[in-house]
């Protein structure tokens, strides 16, 4: 009774500041984001703020891991200039080893003496050979200098059971046996901590062409031994659909004791504006109508999100699921002259309001969404470091996510917004994305985007419930909606103070200027 009260008191709110803050003039619209500050909702996990690396292309070899004997400073083997710049957006989680990759990747090739590595032809990324000088050691290494959890993705499709058990036996047991006494003849004396684990990956394609009734029987015999040892807790992760392919959920979620076997189901999503059977269009060369389309895509994961939610709180209605994108991000054809099979793009201010769009997102859905992953974190599809030689290019996509730490482990707001649409020939979307947070010091965050290449957006936002005395804010826009960092120019595109902001009365007002992410702080 008390929670259906609290509910209502809440609408009642945003409808008295609505209706406070309407225009009389029916032609005109409203640019408003309510927020109801006195009344926090869920915490904001952290994890969705997560990155992958996949062996694929240059992200984790030149754009990860350079080796110990490398010109290039590094500490174990990682370069050194990647590891601050990842520090410094605190990357809570970092997917590995894939990807289509993880379905061909067997763990014991990659662990023991370097001279003694076996090779693997990446079949699926560019056909190169690769000595497994980056494996299970140097992963966990690289997780312990960014101070983040590991996220694994084990081998499903062309893997075992014995395989699978035996990994994470030789990661966190502490029991004495074969796979423990392995790693410590490897150097690793302590067992590690691993919190998220994959059972498998887009099993539906490349990770094996699965039915979702056969890879349903799979997950289940898979989970099945994946064991907890010690204090150790597996989040285990069970392969979801990609798209609107909401069946394939259903069938993962229907079943209780299939449900049983896991803590979170996957979703795979790009935005490929034109489709997947024709070109995808440069990362840079791109008139407003690519703009549009992308914006457009952008905006779908709300919806693709929605559609999985409906499902599962069918079966889970208390949310013990958590919905895991560990696959998000614009796909573009590569840049000329590359190797096709690597996904090396550019990335431009388009990919950064990208960002904005989906975390906003991502905030919003906090209740269900427990973990995202951006594909990829250096040098691949929409990364947020370019790496050359020994230079290295933060990515508009990079600031977003700096901007955009603010978020994790706060709790969110309820936003109500109202807002004009951009429109583009015969085609509208909203032109404003927004989510609000409190922080456990108090402090809110409010992050928007204006969708609009063209047009400032003025936001009012009426503030319910608290009283602010301070607020500051950063802003990532450029001239050009094509803008982006190059080895030459590394700072074309970077956050700059922003004070186009007023407060008075409870209502913040935010003036954003065109194709531009806003990120503000409010201090009692």
């Amino acid at each position: 009774m008390m929670k259906a009260l609290k509910y209502i008191l809440t609408f009642l709110m945003i409808l008295t500041a609505t209706a406070a803050f309407a225009q009389k003039d029916q032609g005109s619209t409203v640019n408003q984001f309510v927020v109801i500050a006195n009344n926090p909702g869920p915490v904001i996990s952290k994890d969705i703020y997560g990155h992958f690396s996949e062996h694929l292309g240059r992200c984790i070899y030149e754009g990860l891991w350079v080796g110990t004997d490398s010109k290039i400073p590094n500490t174990y083997g990682i370069r050194n200039d990647v590891l601050f710049a990842l520090r410094e957006i605190k990357v809570p989680n970092l997917r590995w080893p894939g990807g289509c990759f993880a379905d061909t990747y067997h763990w014991k090739d990659g662990i023991g003496p370097q001279e003694k590595r076996s090779s693997i032809v990446n079949t699926h990324w560019g056909g190169v050979t690769e000595d497994n000088s980056f494996g299970t050691h140097e992963f966990m290494k690289l997780c312990e200098l960014l101070d983040c959890d590991a996220y694994i993705n084990g081998n499903v499709g062309s893997g075992t059971v014995r395989e699978m058990a035996e990994w994470i036996e030789y990661l966190t047991s502490d029991s004495d046996s074969p796979m423990t006494r392995l790693r410590k003849e490897n150097g690793r004396e302590a067992p590690w901590k691993v919190k998220y684990w994959a059972i498998g990956n887009e099993n539906w394609g490349c990770g094996g062409n699965m039915t979702a009734e056969f890879y349903t029987d799979v997950m289940r015999q898979f989970s099945t031994y994946l064991n907890n040892y010690g204090d150790n807790r597996l989040y285990r992760v069970a392969c979801g659909p990609s798209d609107y392919n909401v069946a394939w959920t259903e069938t993962l979620m229907k079943d209780p004791a299939s449900r049983g076997r896991f803590q979170g189901l996957s979703i795979h999503y790009y935005s490929v504006p034109d489709g997947w059977s024709r070109p995808k269009g440069s990362s840079t060369v791109f008139d407003e109508n690519a703009w549009f389309k992308t914006m457009q895509a952008n905006l779908q994961m709300d919806e693709i999100i929605r559609g999985h939610e409906a499902i599962m709180d069918r079966y889970d209605p208390r949310k013990t699921k958590g919905l895991v994108v560990d696959e998000w991000g614009n796909w573009f054809d590569v840049e000329p002259g590359t190797n096709p099979g690597f996904l090396y793009q550019q990335n431009s201010l388009r990919d950064g309001l990208t960002a904005a769009i989906h975390l906003n997102i991502f905030n919003q859905h906090a209740e269900r969404v427990k973990v995202a992953n951006l594909a990829q974190i250096v040098n691949v599809l929409q990364s947020v470091i370019l790496t050359k030689d020994d230079l290295m290019v933060l990515t508009p996509t990079y600031h977003v996510f700096r901007m955009f730490r603010v978020h994790q482990e706060a709790r969110l707001l309820k936003t109500d917004l109202k807002c004009e649409d951009y429109v583009f020939g015969d085609r509208s979307i909203p032109a404003v994305s927004g989510s609000a947070s409190v922080d456990k010091e108090g402090k809110m965050h409010i992050s928007l985007a204006n969708l609009n290449p063209n047009k400032p957006v003025v936001l009012n936002c009426p503030i319910i419930g608290e009283t602010y005395k301070k607020i500051t804010g950063e802003v990532l826009t450029a001239d050009e909606m094509n803008a982006y960092n190059t080895f030459e120019a590394a700072e074309k595109v970077k956050p700059a103070a922003f004070n186009g902001h007023s407060y008075k009365n409870g209502v913040l007002t935010v003036s954003m200027p065109p194709k531009s992410v806003v990120v503000l702080e409010l201090t009692k």
